[in-house]
């Protein structure tokens, strides 16, 4: 966590208030910066080159700012580029670091809603290019780069160029991310605890190995048996009558998919799916399990997750459906699913050979020797948040009910690692997020502020005891999101449309 002086530091100490702090910087920020931003071009920085410093005018509600460009090597043989941008006026003193997705490859928006609120912003590839398909094979720094190191050096390098072009440090850092972003921020809290103040986790992508072996047990069954979008529908349709008033309400959302034992028999006598084809289905709810020891690997998908209130667009299917997992219609065979997540971690990370087949993978000591060689680098599953805690770090985590490609039960899982290991009452928050997809979309509400909710946590010390969120098959409906293990339940009156009629209790 960077602190721009010791009564900064007393004051975030205690994880409490340091408005006077954001409000001097802001001042300072607007009075007197040590360098223009073309002057930014000529910084030294550590073990980096900057490649551009431009400013950029107003455009909408993104205000005028410097974008600086960078390339870093924190090893020879690494090539990490970044980008930051800095409000040319009115900066809150803060800065933001924004996650990747996937296997990044690309430096994510860095103009988006976070430099609008005036912060500092900054993102990087994670340290290689999506150009080249084979970017990890034969590469193990660019591996380590992808994995802990990229966005580590970006939030220093970054804060050197805030601290240039402002003439003082960031008050207060945050990070924010899904997907692999939500990997990144549980790896930024387990091994760098203070680069950030807050971290804001979504769908947690943290159990990379296991992950891995999840997509190649969801795609080998269903390649081997390939379901049509129509019958997905279907799929989908039958778990939502059978399950969507599990929670007293018939809404069109599975508040907790757990409770659901919708099993796909019934779609079997009724010709919609072929008894190959339930079997695929149930794999897939079930998850991949050690055939020596039956150790569930990693967790199954979601009932209610086939196919959701997907659009018929390739985006929306890839964020909300399994079509992804069976090269479904109208999608690129090699834009995801096994061929670029799976296949891509076996064979360029595990074994060094691109002809390694997904069909081969032995679910003992594959999996072990995965998690032995590449799992260290990788993984972020270390539960032990001890010195991010007593830094006063928060940490704010969400995962939709439905995603189709980070299995919901895996933030579960890390949340009662930390639980068990230590009081997470102070630091921690999970909110699971019924009916969204990936991050996004979905049936039921999925857009919410997790930032602001960070903000009054670190800043003011409110935890959040409810986000409320919008949207979904009912546009202008609004739901509580709860800690877990708390759920959303409705009080009996009023519209169930409007979250002022739910309240957060144990379930």
């Amino acid at each position: 966590m960077y602190k721009s002086n010791s009564i900064v530091k007393g004051l975030t100490g205690f994880c409490f208030k340091p408005v006077l702090a954001i409000a001097l910087a802001t001042v300072l920020s607007a009075s007197a910066s040590a360098a223009s931003c073309p002057e930014l071009a000529d910084i030294s920085l550590p073990s980096a080159i900057i490649t551009s410093a431009v400013v950029i005018g107003a455009s909408g509600a993104v205000p005028a700012h410097c974008k600086v460009n960078g390339v870093a090597t924190p090893t020879a043989k690494s090539s990490v580029q970044f980008e930051v941008r800095l409000p040319l006026s009115a900066w809150n003193g803060k800065f933001n670091g924004i996650g990747n997705g996937g296997y990044g490859g690309t430096i994510p928006a860095t103009d988006g809603a976070s430099l609008i609120r005036n912060y500092a912003t900054a993102a990087t590839d994670m340290g290689h290019s999506s150009s080249d398909p084979v970017w990890a094979l034969g590469h193990p720094e660019r591996i380590a780069d992808w994995g802990y190191r990229a966005n580590h050096v970006t939030a220093g390098l970054a804060k050197t160029l805030i601290k240039a072009f402002y003439n003082v440090g960031p008050t207060l850092s945050y990070f924010t991310g899904c997907s692999d972003g939500g990997h990144e921020a549980l790896m930024e809290a387990q091994r760098f605890p203070d680069d950030y103040d807050g971290i804001v986790a979504g769908a947690s992508a943290n159990y990379w190995t296991h992950q891995s072996v999840a997509w190649v047990w969801e795609g080998a069954a269903l390649l081997a048996t390939p379901i049509k979008n129509n019958q997905l529908k279907a799929i989908t349709a039958a778990v939502m009558e059978e399950c969507d008033a599990i929670d007293g309400l018939r809404d069109g959302i599975i508040d907790d998919p757990r409770l659901c034992n919708f099993d796909p028999a019934g779609l079997v006598s009724s010709g919609v799916l072929t008894a190959a084809q339930a079997d695929a289905v149930r794999k897939i709810y079930e998850g991949p399990r050690n055939p020596r020891t039956g150790e569930l690997l990693y967790p199954g998908l979601e009932r209610g997750g086939e196919h959701g209130a997907i659009a018929d667009d390739s985006f929306s299917q890839l964020l909300g459906s399994w079509l992804p997992l069976t090269r479904g219609e109208g999608l690129d065979p090699n834009s995801f699913g096994i061929p670029f997540l799976g296949t891509l971690f076996f064979q360029q990370m595990v074994f060094n050979d691109l002809n390694w087949d997904y069909r081969t993978l032995d679910y003992d000591a594959d999996v072990a020797f995965a998690d032995a060689t590449i799992g260290p680098i990788i993984n972020s599953t270390d539960p032990d948040l001890s010195n991010f805690k007593s830094l006063g770090g928060k940490l704010i985590m969400y995962h939709g009910w439905a995603d189709p490609l980070v299995n919901p039960r895996n933030s579960i899982d890390y949340y009662q690692s930390v639980a068990a290991k230590l009081e997470t009452d102070s630091f921690l928050r999970l909110f699971m997020v019924p009916g969204m997809d990936h991050c996004s979309l979905g049936t039921g509400p999925y857009v919410f502020d997790t930032l602001t909710a960070l903000e009054r946590w670190v800043e003011q010390g409110e935890a959040p005891d409810r986000i409320v969120a919008t949207g979904g098959i009912v546009p202008t409906r609004t739901r509580p999101l709860c800690p877990y293990p708390q759920v959303a339940r409705y009080q009996g009156q009023g519209s169930i449309d409007d979250a002022a009629n739910f309240a957060c209790v144990m379930p």
